[in-house]
């Protein structure tokens, strides 16, 4: 009873946060109704082939051909069975919660763990987590459907709180908590969150080591940095196979260094993405003021028709252009909402930049710093470079504007240990009267200021983008150079308006909030009610802000999200082809940015932010030419393919196999075409022509008959040996098709190199006649293997061993956590019965 009564409050702590998940998404999560995410929606396309199979063979296949002619699982479906286990702990760790409600919840429970473990009281870890949770950006990656940044974000406060506890000199809960949620973290499978949290998490050991050699506690330090690590390798260990995995894929992926010598040596980096890559969604400098006002650059970016209240103040002759103008006027490319911390919580932060104490308030502030300039990418390029060319694994993440989530950490955690020392010493009000006094000033103040005259901070309403669109128009005439002239200048005070506005808002959110603690200042309000009103005050201030980026319009019944994707007119008449294996090149949409094509057929296209690095330079070089050839040719042919020499138009979309393509017509319809020039499943070819490096290799491609030529690197040269002139009657025919596996029958008087229209991948083995034969790679991209005359069975065949060497590490992990856990309970009722014996013999005596 004791141990319940003790408990109480954090219990109903967690049932005040599932109520308020609950509420967030009522009543959409009370009708049964989801959020239909453009993510999930792309992701089930490419899912879908590694769906099916595992629905028919309850096996998970490690590759799949749905997209970019083949790619591994690794990145698009990374499941194992050592993480099954997980998976079940952690649905009782969100208890069960339906989806979207769960996300928030975890949100709010992972930031109170935290907090508890750095021994906030539970009425201000409560209020921590909503501030933190309530962080706009976290609300609009739900609506984005970015699952899996959200479950990073959300188990990084609980394993920093393991840390916390550890270097409090609570090694074995420091332990179990840290391996706990570094297991969890690293299921959640987002690399790039969390590398980015590990600067927070630096700097933070840092603030520990300087307070251990100020207290001259550094064995405490090293011991917990001991705990640290080995719960970490535990984390780690459990997932060791997506870990690995990854890894491999990764040197393989776009996020791996090129093996071209490109001539803008300057834009390239180690990592192999470019600079301009890397840093294409920059936060702008300006912009960072939506950290205290949400609607500094106009929010998010959706047609400036949408919003109600700035039309008001638009001019009616202009109402046709709002509907194609954007309420955003930032310099990102695009976005779905601003970075929005909480107006009150940032006075906190700056407050506790003057009351708070010790190292951890000096961490977190350069965390802070950090995040910032560096969210500024190519607007402080400098900075950037620097991380880009020295920090390690830096250049492997693009949109570095998502590296302000380090920001969304530390302000609040600074906010509520400001906070939590003004509880604690209530005359520290009236000690520090000017450093609140200041801090309004720099907040609230500033908000003021930003709605008396926003044209003094802010010259510019109008973004880059828009204002070379605006120019090109007015170039077309006098009349069009007058409307926008005057659309313009409409458009400017439109903004400013929307600008204003917000900036007052978080003027008087701050003003609310200074005046709650002027009334605990002169003993108006006690403590408890002080946190409650703030508590208020902040979710009703946040919850707004959120609401224009996740709300109940966005939600619909979960039938229109399940429901397979409609099977068109054109998709059933390709598949009335029953051959085992082709493919289709999708002309009719943005073929490299979409995977609706992939939901029934296997694409030459498709979209992934890390696909194979080899099959993008092949699209660079290649496939993205002879796709725009390939539309002209047949749209002027009308379709007659007799009268298109596809062999010299499309060479390479040939030897990819591409039997289809699919030709977009009026009114949204499309045709489906047959390519008769397609290459098939396999080939002889009667020469092989080998090259010094990658940049020789891809650019012989074009010098050479794909049909009977190939190019390869001299470093395949012992694998496949020299190609023989091929007779007519040379054959392979694919007989059995797996995505993870292919069967062929081989027949050929003379043997030689066969060419497989298959992308090449480290894993994959090949036998002929069950006995195993080295793969080699020709022509840039594909599997390749010389093979003697006669007949025969070729294997193909993807099942890494690796997996099972790192299955057998996971379960071994698996083991010494849970003995550390059963340890840890232990010794817990160990200690109390101890205690309560000892308490007995006292009374006794």
């Amino acid at each position: 009873m004791k141990t319940l009564k003790k408990c109480l409050p954090d219990i109903l702590v967690v049932v005040l946060f599932a109520i308020i998940s609950f509420a967030y998404f009522a009543p959409a999560d009370l009708d049964g109704r989801i959020l239909y995410q453009d993510d999930h929606s792309a992701g089930r396309g490419a899912g879908q082939e590694a769906s099916e199979y595992y629905q028919r063979t309850g096996e998970r296949t490690r590759w799949t051909n749905a997209t970019f002619c083949g790619m591994p699982t690794y990145q698009t479906s990374p499941s194992y069975h050592s993480t099954d286990l997980l998976d079940k702990v952690m649905d009782f760790y969100h208890l069960w919660l339906p989806d979207n409600v769960w996300y928030l919840f975890a949100y709010l429970l992972g930031f109170y763990i935290m907090l508890r473990a750095f021994n906030f009281k539970q009425h201000l870890a409560a209020l921590g987590s909503i501030v933190w949770a309530f962080s706009s950006y976290f609300l609009i990656i739900i609506a984005a459907g970015h699952i899996w940044k959200v479950m990073a974000l959300a188990y990084l406060p609980p394993m920093i709180g393991g840390l916390a506890l550890a270097y409090r000199g609570k090694y074995l809960w420091g332990f179990i908590v840290t391996a706990i949620f570094t297991a969890f973290e690293v299921k959640a499978n987002h690399v790039q969150m969390t590398y980015y949290y590990l600067f927070a998490i630096l700097f933070m050991v840092i603030a520990w080591l300087v307070d251990a050699i100020r207290n001259h506690q550094m064995a405490r330090f090293w011991k917990a940095s001991g705990v640290a690590v080995a719960a970490a390798a535990i984390g780690i260990s459990i997932n060791l196979s997506n870990l690995y995995h990854t890894w491999q894929y990764s040197k393989e992926s776009m996020r791996g260094k090129s093996e071209l010598v490109k001539k803008n040596s300057a834009n390239q980096t180690d990592s192999g993405l470019d600079r301009d890559y890397i840093t294409q969604w920059s936060y702008g400098l300006s912009e960072t003021w939506t950290l205290l006002v949400p609607n500094t650059k106009g929010g998010a970016s959706v047609p400036m028709a949408a919003n109600g209240k700035a039309m008001e103040k638009a001019d009616p002759n202009y109402m046709q252009a709002y509907q194609s103008i954007g309420q955003y006027w930032g310099n990102q490319p695009m976005t779905s909402g601003p970075v929005y911390v909480g107006a009150f919580v940032l006075m906190l932060f700056v407050l506790g930049l003057f009351i708070v104490k010790g190292p951890m308030k000096w961490a977190l502030l350069a965390a802070t710093i950090l995040s910032i300039l560096l969210s500024w990418g190519r607007n402080f390029m400098g900075f950037t470079n620097f991380f880009i060319d020295y920090v390690p694994m830096y250049a492997k993440f693009r949109t570095v504007a998502s590296i302000l989530v380090i920001a969304e950490f530390t302000i609040p955690l600074l906010a509520m240990m400001a906070l939590k020392r003004i509880v604690d010493e209530p005359d520290l009000l009236a000690k520090k009267a000017r450093w609140v006094y200041a801090s309004f000033a720099l907040t609230g103040g500033l908000a003021l200021l930003f709605w008396l005259a926003p044209g003094l901070f802010f010259s510019q309403f109008v973004s880059n983008n828009e204002m070379m669109q605006f120019n090109q128009i007015a170039q077309q005439g006098p009349d069009a150079a007058q409307f926008i002239n005057g659309f313009k200048g409409n458009l400017v005070e439109v903004r400013k308006y929307i600008f204003s506005a917000d900036a007052l808002r978080s003027f008087f959110i701050v003003l609310i909030g200074l005046a709650l603690l002027m009334l605990y200042r002169f003993k108006k309000l006690n403590s408890r009610v002080l946190v409650a009103c703030i508590a208020v005050l902040c979710l009703i201030d946040m919850w707004q802000v959120d609401k224009r980026y996740l709300n109940d319009n966005m939600f619909v019944e979960k039938s229109v999200r399940d429901t397979p994707q409609q099977m068109s007119a054109t998709d059933e008449q390709i598949l009335r082809d029953k051959a085992l294996d082709y493919r289709v090149l999708n002309l009719a949409t943005n073929t490299f940015n979409e995977n609706t094509t992939s939901y029934y057929h296997k694409s030459i296209g498709g979209y992934h932010p890390a696909k194979l690095r080899r099959y993008q330079e092949l699209v660079d070089a290649y496939i993205s030419k002879e796709m725009g050839k390939t539309a002209s040719a047949v749209a002027g042919a009308a379709g007659d393919m007799t009268k298109v020499n596809g062999d010299s138009i499309f060479p390479v979309i040939n030897m990819l196999n591409t039997k289809y393509f699919i030709m977009g017509l009026q009114n949204n319809q499309t045709v489906p075409i047959q390519n008769p020039y397609a290459y098939g499943n396999a080939w002889f070819v009667d020469k092989v022509s080998y090259v010094d490096n990658a940049n020789q290799e891809l650019d012989g491609l074009a010098a050479i008959d794909l049909r009977h030529e190939a190019v390869a690197d001299k470093k395949f040269e012992k694998q496949l040996g020299t190609a023989v002139k091929q007779e007519s009657t040379s054959m392979a025919t694919l007989k059995s098709y797996e995505p993870n596996n292919l069967k062929y029958e081989v027949n050929s008087e003379k043997g030689g190199v066969l060419v497989f229209s298959e992308i090449y991948y480290p894993g994959w083995t090949a036998t002929v006649d069950g006995q195993p034969v080295e793969l080699g790679r020709v022509n840039y991209v594909l599997r390749a293997m010389n093979i003697k005359p006669g007949k025969h069975e070729v294997v193909l065949d993807f099942h890494p061993a690796s997996i099972n060497n790192t299955e057998a590490v996971a379960y071994t992990a698996y083991a010494i956590l849970m003995v550390m856990a059963a340890f840890g309970v232990f010794m817990e009722w160990y200690k109390r019965h101890r205690k309560a014996k000892a308490l007995k013999k006292a009374k006794a005596a």
